[in-house]
């Protein structure tokens, strides 16, 4: 028996990939990683009663040669008298209306498509074409993507279909290199086809393939292929074990024991609120996961309409958001004369006017002194609006408002019950929050001077 047929049935064996006298769905698409399998599994199944059926799907992405593909895997399942199911679809028009890449269009409609085959023809597991080279150039797709252990781990030799929980995908070729399969598909004369756009610049991964790999090898790892794997195997059982951990902390919290979560190592941490986070069909990224992590209580807008928290004993917690509205309330007031005060919005304002002696004594707590002829005698207290403009002292310029309160880190449910306030033209001289307005610093041309003070209202009163 060949080398590689050994090899293969071997680690069929080992890691219980198929079972004896089961019926097995084989993904084609006419290139030699799946042709290879093809026969191998077609060799190996007269053994071990194997129910081979073949399915292809045709993604419409380059024409006739799609076609051809498409007649290359119906010759081939023919040839072995096995049967075959094969479909088409026009993925770059849905990956367009998606706004989705073709490649993500393209996985999205084959395991469909596989899943949906494999239900109708009642067969329990689906194989896969995938190699030891697809796993490193995935290892570096991911790295520079910013993948955790979890995902630098690669593809798995036995996992669920993404399309169907109950679909097992298995790939018998990990262990085997992309030479070896070329090797064996000359030495069997099977016939294949190349994709031309596995050559195009255009994708990541054919530059990951094509000029990062070969550099690596090239000028620093002789045994790059190697050692990859080594890292992803031990990368991949640590992750496991980090997964295995984190489900066991969110099965066992205790609502009393809020200090128990901080308690554990970062990453079951990280783990715990991922997991949840995809329960919830929710996207988790490192970003959201460390905000959530950091900081207990505090909601995380993921969506137009939802928000999400952690409580202190590492539960997520989820709110509806509803939009709020700018808030239209204002007050108009006069404040020409020589003191004053007012209520609105919860706050309590008061003002002095007079005149200004040239020099400006340290600030109290809550408190601006502002130029009282650039202010004017009336003024509006109001919230913040679209379109809102303003400049806060030492600043050359005004800017938008939302960008200072992002600026500033003030969260977006408490910018709208913010108070501002405006000359009557409109101008805004004061932000609850930020910083004084600079057109109405105090100056040597300064003749009267304004001072502001402002306060919550005691309700106890």
């Amino acid at each position: 028996m060949n080398a590689l047929l050994q090899r293969v049935a071997a680690d069929i064996q080992q890691r219980e990939l198929l079972l004896r006298g089961q019926k097995i769905l084989a993904a084609v698409s006419g290139g030699v990683d799946s042709l290879v399998l093809l026969h191998v599994l077609g060799l190996l199944a007269r053994q071990q009663r194997w129910q081979l059926h073949v399915a292809h799907f045709n993604h419409q992405l380059r024409g006739r040669a799609s076609a051809a593909d498409e007649k290359l895997v119906r010759a081939a399942a023919g040839k072995m008298a096995l049967p075959y199911v094969t479909e088409s679809g026009a993925v770059a028009g849905y990956a367009r209306e998606a706004k989705i890449s073709t490649e993500m269009a393209a996985r999205k409609w084959r395991h469909e498509f596989l899943a949906r085959v494999a239900r109708q023809q009642q067969i329990p597991v689906v194989a896969l074409a995938h190699h030891a080279d697809d796993q490193v150039e995935l290892f570096f797709l991911r790295l520079l993507r910013g993948a955790g252990g979890e995902g630098l781990a690669g593809m798995k030799w036995r996992s669920t279909s993404p399309a169907d929980s109950k679909l097992t995908l298995v790939r018998p070729l990990l262990g085997c290199s992309k030479a070896e399969l070329l090797a064996w598909a000359r030495a069997e004369k099977i016939h294949f086809r190349e994709d031309a756009t596995n050559a195009s610049p255009d994708f990541l991964r054919n530059r990951i393939r094509h000029e990062l790999l070969p550099l690596l090898r090239e000028k620093y790892q002789p045994g790059l292929t190697k050692t990859v794997l080594r890292l992803m195997d031990i990368t991949g059982a640590e992750a496991e074990y980090v997964g295995a951990a984190a489900r066991q902390a969110v099965a066992n919290r205790r609502p009393r024991s809020p200090g128990a979560f901080a308690g554990l190592p970062v990453a079951v941490q990280r783990q715990a609120l991922q997991q949840q986070l995809l329960a919830r069909g929710l996207v988790s990224d490192f970003d959201l996961v460390e905000q959530l992590r950091a900081a207990p209580g505090v909601f995380v807008s993921v969506s137009p309409a939802l928000s999400v928290a952690r409580d202190a004993a590492g539960a997520l917690v989820c709110r509806e958001q509803v939009t709020e509205q700018f808030n239209p309330d204002e007050l108009k007031l006069n404040v020409s004369g020589k003191s004053g005060r007012v209520t609105f919005a919860g706050l309590e304002f008061r003002w002095l006017g007079k005149k200004f002696s040239g020099r400006r004594g340290p600030a109290a707590s809550q408190t601006e002194v502002f130029d009282a002829g650039q202010v004017g005698d009336d003024i509006i207290l109001r919230h913040w609006r679209a379109g809102d403009r303003f400049q806060p002292i030492g600043q050359k310029s005004a800017a938008k408002l939302q960008d200072l309160f992002v600026n500033a880190k003030i969260p977006a449910a408490r910018r709208r019950t913010l108070v501002l306030a405006t000359t009557a033209a409109g101008q805004i001289f004061w932000v609850q929050g930020l910083r004084m307005s600079e057109p109405f610093k105090l100056t040597p041309q300064t003749r009267r001077q304004l001072t502001w003070k402002w306060s919550a209202v005691d309700l106890s009163v």
